[in-house]
């Protein structure tokens, strides 16, 4: 063959290419013979190649992460008496029909859209409900402010009720961190507020009012992905616009899960994977970075994490006993259910889940030990999207507890109420929650 035609032609092709290649021998260890180096090299090579280009095959295409889509204003406005304007929404029955309205603050990463997701007109209807969403400062549509603190948020509060026509005292609905707003508005305006119903409410994580171990038992819950930002914000906030700028800023949708680093239960993780809640959660947070801007969103975390100017036991103190001596002293101490309170003393009613990961049992625990006049309705099972999103039991179950007997909207003609009239009797029952 070493005579033939193609025999002298493979030679030729193969000392022609060895010249040209020959600097790749340079790569190889001294002590190994090219001619029986590159054999080895190639083959190893095809293999690795034959197994990529195999694997690829089996493997489905990746999913492009979904583009944020900012729609159309679609939000109510006020002009505020600092001259900002705050976007509102309304549902249910009107100011003026209402026997009671609601103002519902959101979330972190949420928006006036958020409210009580899922609720059904009808049931707002059907107990007389007129409930009002906002956006917080430089959230959705509504301006940013220059300097705002707790004592702002209470008071942007205020003006919205002045401005829907809500005649007296409001209901204030929080979920998550929005508790931190609910909070103030018992601390700032309690006049206004007939009652709080709050959803696993945020506190802050460095209250110097909790023990210990209260503190241990929220802070292991949370991934360590949380803990750093929870750390960022209050020592470093100046590098939170980049991470945000990573995770929900960054123009693409993700799971909740990921932009917030948050650690879900398996209720939560089942609801989250539902239709509803994705439609929901995605038109959500894209009214919530509407603006593009990471300002409010530090101004938001800074706030969680900073003194709120009040402690929560400040929000309910008993009275002093009439009279002096340590038996009065005694007496009022173990009469509970006869005592006075100071400060807000309208019903506070919290829901909480046993198996939340994001604002864990521990939290709830602490407030129940600061503020004991509140009434804590432990969910088992629950975590903290699970009971408060898209079970329209459960929102039958909250107005019930806290309304009473449905008597739909009010007959201006006939009834001479107003929204402040709430049920002084505890309405029991559902197999959903223990009250304590």
């Amino acid at each position: 063959m070493e005579d033939s035609h193609v025999g002298r032609n493979m030679r030729s092709a193969c000392v022609f290419a060895a010249a040209r290649l020959g600097f790749l021998n340079e790569y190889l260890p001294e002590d190994r013979d090219p001619v029986h180096a590159w054999p080895v090299i190639i083959f190893v090579s095809f293999l690795a190649l034959t197994a990529l280009f195999l694997g690829a095959e089996n493997q489905s295409p990746r999913e492009l992460p979904k583009k944020v889509y900012i729609h159309p204003p679609t939000a109510s406005h006020i002009r505020l008496p600092d001259g900002r304007n705050l976007a509102y929404s309304q549902q249910g029955v009107p100011a003026e029909r209402a026997r009671f309205s609601m103002i519902s603050p959101h979330s972190f990463l949420s928006s006036r859209l958020a409210g009580i997701p899922g609720v059904k007109e009808s049931l707002l209807e059907e107990f007389g409900v007129h409930l009002v969403t906002y956006d917080l400062p430089g959230f959705g549509e509504s301006d940013p402010h220059p300097s705002r603190n707790l004592n702002s948020t209470a008071m942007d509060m205020l003006g919205l009720a002045n401005a829907v026509g809500i005649p007296e005292k409001f209901w204030v609905v929080a979920h998550s961190s929005g508790g931190m707003h609910a909070w103030a508005a018992l601390r700032y305006i309690p006049s206004k507020v007939a009652g709080a119903v709050m959803f696993a409410p945020m506190v802050n994580p460095y209250d110097a009012s909790m023990t210990k171990e209260e503190k241990q038992k929220t802070w292991e819950k949370w991934s360590s992905k949380r803990k750093f930002l929870y750390i960022l914000a209050r020592k470093f906030p100046s590098f939170l616009p980049y991470f945000y700028s990573k995770s929900f800023l960054s123009g693409e949708h993700g799971e909740p899960e990921n932009l917030l680093f948050l650690s879900l239960s398996k209720k939560d993780k089942a609801l989250m994977g539902k239709p509803s809640f994705k439609e929901f959660w995605e038109r959500n947070m894209e009214e919530s970075v509407r603006q593009g801007d990471s300002k409010p969103f530090v101004e938001e975390a800074i706030l969680q994490v900073s003194s709120w100017g009040f402690n929560l036991a400040e929000l309910q103190a008993p009275k002093n006993p009439e009279g002096e001596g340590l038996l009065n002293w005694l007496k009022s101490f173990y009469s509970l259910t006869e005592r006075e309170w100071t400060g807000f003393t309208g019903p506070i009613h919290i829901w909480q889940g046993s198996d939340d990961r994001v604002v864990p049992p521990s939290t709830t625990d602490f407030v129940r030990r600061v503020l004991p006049a509140a009434t804590v309705h432990k969910l088992p099972g629950e975590g903290h999207f699970s009971y408060f999103c898209f079970c329209d039991e459960c929102h039958r179950h909250i107005f019930s507890t806290i309304l009473g007997t449905p008597r739909g909207p009010l007959d201006t003609m006939a009834e001479d109420q107003t929204a402040s009239d709430a049920p002084t009797e505890e309405i029991t029952g559902s197999h959903h929650s223990g009250v304590i």
